[in-house]
């Protein structure tokens, strides 16, 4: 939104509203901005959430894993958990097919992956934003 609306929803005139959010820049609470744009026109329509439980516990291939998952851009968030899943995915591809295409050609098989578990969503109710 732009400055003049944000100042009018918080009750303030432009001029110092801009230098609340400059310092709020500044100072590194307001980290960034983006774009929020419609997956299915960028051909990735379908969301699956992964859970990735590793079977090894040493550092190299924990990071290795790390660095390849995070390297696909089909992934579109990688999470470590404390417990049980260990990671945790948000994956965007176009289809069914191409998420089985993904998951048995480039998840399934590498070095310390124990088991996959997807999740389709059937409905989203509420998301980020």
């Amino acid at each position: 939104m732009s400055n003049v609306e944000l100042a009018r929803r918080v009750g303030l005139t432009p001029p110092p509203c801009l230098r609340r959010v400059k310092r709020l820049e500044e100072a590194g609470v307001i980290t960034g901005y983006r774009a929020r744009v419609d997956p299915a026109a960028l051909g990735r329509g379908l969301e699956v959430f992964v859970d990735v439980e590793v079977g090894v516990s040493d550092r190299s291939t924990l990071e290795e894993l790390e660095r390849v998952l995070a390297g696909y851009e089909e992934v579109v968030e990688l999470r470590r958990l404390f417990g049980r899943p260990d990671y945790f995915m948000r994956v965007r591809v176009a289809d069914h097919a191409a998420y089985e295409e993904f998951q048995t050609r480039r998840l399934i098989g590498l070095p310390g992956v124990l088991r996959v578990v997807s999740h389709l969503t059937m409905k989203t109710v509420k998301s980020e934003g």
